[in-house]
């Protein structure tokens, strides 16, 4: 991992965690499509296919990571972020100034690219973000994936209040607010997300502070989820409008209180780079042999030193002389580069373990409208809401929980993977036998089913360390899209047309329209289940050997191939 130095006077990592905060809401800008889709297809006059495939533009782009992950090692978060802000710019201005009728006649194409240009800016937002705080606080790398990737996931509720109340369902608005809101919020807080010196753990104040944080972000989850609820079924009056829109920013403002107390109330805990120099300092008196063995300069330094006998030197020497003759590969729990990592059977456990569990969640949230009606649901708002609160709720419960047990018991991440998709199999055979009103509580399973999946980007971290983290966790991402073209596009999508074509109708009603697909993902979250289980008996050991002491070792020296 690149060596990161604090400057003087700069900020804690809990400022820029607070930062971060707000480019993860930004990061959700893809999932604003259904706001002005509508509005694309009849000022623009696209038909159905033609949205569709706009629709098909923003997953493409929104998760097309490889290269903000490859460049997050070669350029500084600064740089990141602004190359997300000219994307989310230049992409959203194109449809901005099209659905406007500011420019006529700009053809299809031109529209597909932009809107993949635009949506992409999530993925450097998000690759920012999520790498930068995880080399801040390696120790809590659960909870704090948990929190950022939670954020995307109901930063969707937090943009339809907008849409809403300040922007008067306008689509054109909106577009414009994604041109030059996000861009202005994300410049802003520019200066906050950078390197710090990691965070040890040893402050007993920090699991308070991430409480803290986990759960001032469900009181935003749920208060965003009601307002969105409340302001859809009445007439609110332009004050109080303002007044929820006020609320929302001032939860989001919340996560300052951390280093506003920290600045207040010091704590007596030592620095973590006094911690290290003291260290470091202990290390060089006691294992002086140790340390100078594994350089030719460091040869040097003993030849010079008056204590050293003759064959202190030639063990030296021999140990310079094997390092230079073959590098040792990465051991589990270090460094791996991308192609290192391939070549790896937990990786690709975990990848297909992860495509098997988010491809069947991203079936039922992309066509939760259509199973909704087809169960008999006219109004699938409460259907939409219940899957975001508890899909939010899923990612930073899965964080919180599977951190405890991490350190107390060295169980592996990927246990409650495996948990969550045989509950998952359970709530798609509760989606099949199509029992009355228990469609609601199989919704709220599947979010949080498909939440527990993300636990893969810490585990993704903890198995293959953090130098190479961004563009490891964006090859595991690309699942997402193969997943959800498998299960939605081609399965339940064809299923769905032959059972309409069956009734004589463009549109399907009756359990059966999604009844065939609902038994095929249980029995792919079946067999994703018994893929975490194999791969949580692999790593075990490894987890062993990281969290022995009941902290992360960021150097472990025997976890084994």
């Amino acid at each position: 991992m690149p060596k990161l130095v604090e400057k003087t006077g700069s900020r804690p990592p809990w400022v820029g965690l607070a930062a971060a905060i707000w480019v993860q809401m930004a990061a959700g800008n893809a999932s604003t499509f259904p706001l002005y889709s509508a509005a694309l297809k009849s000022v623009l006059g696209f038909n159905q296919q033609q949205v569709t495939i706009l629709g098909v533009a923003g997953e493409l782009g929104g998760n097309m990571g490889l290269l903000p992950g490859y460049t997050s090692n070669m350029l500084p978060p600064w740089a990141m972020l602004l190359i997300g802000i000219s994307s989310c710019f230049l992409g959203y201005g194109v449809l901005w100034l099209s659905l406007g009728q500011i420019v006529h006649d700009l053809p299809f194409w031109l529209l597909f690219i932009a809107l993949v240009i635009a949506t992409n800016s999530c993925s450097w937002f998000m690759t920012t973000s999520l790498v930068t705080n995880m080399r801040n606080f390696p120790m809590s790398r659960g909870p704090l994936a948990g929190l950022l990737k939670a954020l995307i996931g109901i930063s969707g509720a937090a943009y339809a209040v907008l849409f809403s109340m300040l922007l008067h369902h306008s689509a054109s608005n909106l577009l414009l607010f994604l041109t030059v809101g996000i861009p202005v919020l994300c410049f802003a807080s520019m200066y906050f997300i950078r390197p710090c010196v990691p965070a040890t753990g040893e402050d007993p104040s920090e699991p308070v502070y991430f409480a803290f944080l986990l759960g001032t972000s469900i009181l935003l989850a749920a208060y965003l989820v009601v307002t969105t609820v409340v302001s859809e079924v009445y007439s609110l009056p332009s004050a109080l409008r303002y007044v929820l829109v006020a609320v929302m920013v001032l939860f989001l403002f919340s996560p300052l209180a951390i280093p506003i107390k920290m600045t207040l109330f010091r704590s007596n805990v030592k620095s973590s780079s006094d911690n290290l120099a003291k260290e470091e300092g202990e290390s060089t008196q006691e294992e002086p042999l140790l340390i100078s063995s594994t350089s030719d300069s460091n040869l040097g330094s003993l030849l010079k030193g008056d204590d050293v006998s003759d064959m202190d030197i030639l063990l030296a020497e021999g140990e310079s002389g094997i390092l230079k003759k073959k590098k040792r590969k990465p051991r589990r729990g270090e460094d791996f580069k991308v192609g290192q990592v391939f070549v790896k059977a937990d990786f690709w456990l975990l990848w297909f373990a992860y495509l098997l569990g988010m491809g069947s969640g991203v079936m039922v949230s992309n066509n939760l409208a259509q199973i909704g009606f087809a169960y008999g649901i006219k109004d699938t708002t409460i259907l939409v809401c219940i899957f975001s609160f508890f899909n939010f709720t899923g990612r930073l419960a899965s964080g919180a929980l599977s951190e405890h047990f991490v350190k107390s018991r060295m169980l592996p991440r990927t246990l409650w993977m495996g948990a969550s998709q045989l509950v998952m199999v359970f709530t798609f055979l509760l989606f099949a036998m199509a029992i009355d009103h228990t469609i609601y509580v199989a919704t709220a399973l599947a979010g949080i089913g498909m939440g527990f999946q993300l636990l893969s980007i810490a585990t993704i971290s903890e198995l293959f360390g953090l130098r190479h983290f961004g563009v490891n966790f964006n090859v595991i991402l690309l699942a997402n899209p193969i997943g959800a073209s498998l299960f939605s596009a081609l399965l339940a999508g064809y299923i769905y047309d032959k059972e309409a074509e069956k009734q004589g109708n463009p549109t399907c009603i009756g359990p059966d329209c999604f009844r065939v697909t609902f038994l095929v993902l249980a029995g792919v979250c079946g067999l994703g289940t018994l893929l975490t289980v194999i791969l949580t008996v692999r790593i075990r050991p490894v987890y062993q050997a990281l969290y022995a002491s009941g902290s992360f070792k960021l150097q472990p020296q025997s976890a084994g191939h």
